[in-house]
């Protein structure tokens, strides 16, 4: 009996010390990609996302030391969030960064399908869908390996996508759904191949999470929706669910409007101009600020007209 109890207390002893070793380090954490990470809201506004629970569990936790998002834009494809890891801009944070969480590949395959939510229903063209979905398997293979040369301190996620449209007739759902499940699997694919780690978030929502996904006109989800994203980041960060978010830990709503962001991308470039009377050159903390948003105001109309991601 006391051997039994010995070896029971050295088994959990033993976990405990791998997780707290999984855990020991504190983060430099970048979420990149589009409006997932941007953390938008059903209803066309930006709050707390999956990247910004992750980011407060980790505060919460003592285990991070910086986090941005000033890299996750509504409405970004791969080759978007492409360019913005190649940009100058981008340097010093991703040489700086040890966590990194990528949202990628939605806005080229989605942005193809036709939706009419009141009629509940759901069309695309195929060939144009396997074309979307060959073009984010390359840049997302060239995102990967730009963040292997320019992060390379960093332990890089690729986040999975949900099926977006559980309001639609069920005899709508399959055609789509089964382009989303091809997405997933190359953005698993690709993270695999370059040592990335692949979050899966589809089993989360199903085919029917009208409760996570609210707005019928809208593929975003709530906050609950965006805890389970993060609980699936939580769960394969630690290896175990001792980082899980639950629902009482989610804060308040404090939603901000892209006429607001605008408003602060104008202040920030009003004491960038000032600084720069004062320095030759911006510091690097200074470029990422302004560019964070910037270029809202063109993709607003486009937001609004077509449901991105």
């Amino acid at each position: 009996m006391k051997r039994l109890l010995s070896i029971i207390g050295a088994t959990i002893l033993t976990m405990a010390l791998g997780v707290s070793s999984a855990l020991a380090q504190t983060e430099n954490y970048l979420s990149i990609g589009d409006s997932l990470a941007a953390g938008q809201t059903p209803y066309q506004q930006i709050d707390t996302g999956y990247s910004d629970l992750i980011a407060m569990k980790l505060e919460m936790t003592g285990q991070l030391s910086f986090y941005t998002k000033e890299f996750a834009f509504p409405g970004y494809t791969t080759a978007d969030v492409l360019k913005r890891v190649k940009s100058e801009e981008a340097s010093d944070l991703l040489a700086n960064a040890t966590l990194i969480t990528v949202s990628a590949g939605a806005n080229d395959l989605l942005r193809l399908v036709q939706v009419n939510p009141t009629a509940g229903t759901l069309a695309f063209a195929q060939l144009q869908t396997d074309y979307a979905l060959n073009i984010a398997r390359k840049n997302m293979a060239e995102i990967l390996d730009e963040l292997k040369v320019r992060a390379p301190k960093a332990k890089v996620y690729v986040m999975g996508y949900y099926f977006a449209y559980p309001s639609v007739h069920a005899t709508q759902k399959e055609g789509t759904n089964a382009q989303l499940v091809k997405l997933n699997k190359i953005l698993q694919q690709q993270a695999e191949h370059t040592g990335a780690v692949f979050i899966d978030v589809y089993d989360s929502f199903g085919l029917n999470a009208t409760n996570l996904l609210p707005n019928i006109s809208d593929v975003h989800p709530n906050f609950e929706g965006y805890r389970q994203m993060a609980n699936a980041f939580l769960h394969e960060y630690s290896g175990s669910k001792t980082l899980a978010i639950s629902s009482n830990e989610l804060p308040k709503p404090n939603p901000i409007s892209f006429e607001q962001i605008l408003e602060q991308v104008a202040k920030a470039e009003q004491k960038q101009v000032e600084k720069e009377k004062e320095k030759e050159k911006p510091s690097p903390t200074a470029r990422a600020i302004q560019g964070g948003f910037k270029g809202y105001a063109a993709f607003m109309e486009k937001v609004r007209a077509k449901e991105l991601f």
